[in-house]
Formats: structure tokens, C-alpha cells, sequence
């Protein structure tokens, strides 16, 4: 009875570095992809900073780890993600996804305070939350780095390049109205606040992308951020402006008696 021949064995070297107070993340990952793609893993650690560099005049190379594949070198963790056809982020690339990461978690958060309260995440007081907690986040990650979000800030926001303060202001100003919002208080003060610094925005944004066509990266997850300038940048102001009108329309009874009943 005839057997048909096992496949060829999948052998890779992996070189890393594995010192007593440094473990390369970057071997780590390559020893992960290579194990998950079949590869039986020589893997070779590079134990002190003499090491290292032998091994890295030995073969010319500038960084580490560095991988093997029937005695080719493939290069790091980058090349060997393209050699296996995986991809590979650019760095540089605008996306949105740091934008859905936030509103993603923001709304699941507002979901949870309203199940906890009133025992259904589907509530008014919920879409509010929403908003408010997406405030506090944006305002959060602008502070993580202030000089730079600053930078960024100056480049499209109408009031800024008038008044440069405006720039450092902004976060906190953010920050604040949307704390007051989601506790519901001192409404007379977070309305006004939302409205100017959400008017601004929204008119800077739509002069900077709509009628100068200025190709920019938004500032509104912060300095580093690769968030194209546009829609979204302008759906944060305009979410800012909606929550102050519609405070200001519940804070002065406008709204119907149904409407307050659905909170």
C-alpha cells in the first residue's frame, strides 16, 4: 500500500535579541507569524549588545530581528510580513480608524451607563452620554500632547490663527463642556461653551476642506493623529452644536413632556 510523501518540512532561522532587560517585541512577533504559518522556528537569541553587533556587521544589516528562509535572509519583521503576503501598515497613511476605535468604544460606554441606570442601554440619556463621552475622550487624547495638537490646530481653525491662545484653550474648553454634559449640570455654562467652540470648528473645518480644498490631517484625536481633515472633523463640531441646542431646548422646558419621559 502506496503512502503519498509528507510535504516539506517549513524551516526558519530567527535572530533576536533576548537580553536581561530587553526582549525585542519585534522577534517575538516574527517567532509568533512564523509558528502560525507552519514554520519550524531555529530560534537564536542574541544575548548582550556585543553580540549584536558582530551579528549585525556579519551580515550588514542595521536592525534586528533578522530571518531566514532556506538560507535566504528575509529581513525583519516588515519584510518577512510581505514575503508571507501579509500586509504591512504605512505609518504615513491617513485612516479612520483611530476616529471608529473612539466612537466605537464612546457608544458602547453610553450604552452600559444607561443599562446600568435604566435598565435598557436604548435611552435619550444614552444618545447623550454619547456625545459627552466622545467629548471628554477627543479632549483627552489633544492633552496627551498639547504643543503639538496646537501645531496641528493652527493650520485650519479660523480663531486660532487669530489668536494663537486659542489653540491651548481648545482641549480643555472641550474637555469641560463634555463633563458638565454628561453629569447634566451647569448647563448655562457647558451650552455656550459647546456652541462657540463647535460653531468655530465647524465653519473652520468646511472653509479649510470644502472651499480651499486643502488636503490637511485633522487634529482631532491629537498631534499624532493621521485622520484626513473632512467629514468626520466636521461631524465632531456639528455633534457638539446639536447636544448644546438640545440642551439649551431642555433647559428651558421646550422640549415635549414625551420627550422627557424617554430619559
Amino acid at each position: 500500500m502506496s503512502t503519498s510523501p509528507s510535504p516539506p518540512r517549513k524551516v526558519a532561522t530567527l535572530v533576536r535579541m533576548v537580553m536581561e532587560r530587553h526582549v525585542c517585541p519585534y522577534g517575538l512577533k516574527a517567532r509568533h507569524l512564523l509558528r502560525r504559518e507552519g514554520f519550524t522556528v531555529e530560534d537564536r537569541w542574541l544575548t548582550s549588545r556585543e553580540a549584536v553587533d558582530a551579528f549585525k556587521a556579519e551580515h550588514g544589516v542595521r536592525t534586528t530581528p533578522q530571518v531566514f528562509i532556506d538560507g535566504e535572509r528575509i529581513g525583519g519583521y516588515d519584510e518577512l510580513r510581505r514575503r508571507l503576503g501579509k500586509r504591512v501598515a504605512d505609518p504615513d497613511t491617513p485612516s479612520y480608524r483611530p476616529v471608529a476605535a473612539l466612537f466605537g468604544m464612546t457608544l458602547l460606554m453610553a450604552l452600559a451607563a444607561s443599562y446600568a441606570i435604566h435598565g435598557t442601554p436604548f435611552t435619550l440619556r444614552a444618545a447623550e452620554w454619547f456625545i459627552g463621552f466622545s467629548m471628554v475622550v477627543l479632549a483627552l487624547l489633544k492633552l496627551q500632547d498639547l504643543e503639538r495638537f496646537a501645531t496641528m490646530f493652527l493650520n485650519y481653525d479660523l480663531l486660532a490663527r487669530r489668536w494663537v491662545p486659542y489653540a491651548y484653550v481648545y482641549p480643555f474648553a472641550e474637555g469641560f463642556a463634555g463633563v458638565l454634559m454628561v453629569a447634566g449640570a451647569l448647563t448655562w455654562l457647558s451650552v455656550p461653551v459647546a456652541l462657540v467652540i463647535g460653531g468655530i470648528g465647524a465653519v473652520s473645518v468646511f472653509k479649510a476642506v470644502y472651499v480651499d480644498r486643502r488636503e490637511l490631517r485633522c487634529a482631532c484625536v491629537g498631534g499624532a493623529g493621521k485622520v484626513p481633515l473632512g467629514a468626520v472633523s466636521l461631524a465632531e463640531n456639528l455633534m457638539m452644536i446639536a447636544m448644546a441646542v438640545w440642551m439649551a431646548l431642555g433647559a428651558f422646558g421646550l422640549l415635549p413632556e414625551a420627550w422627557h419621559a424617554m430619559r
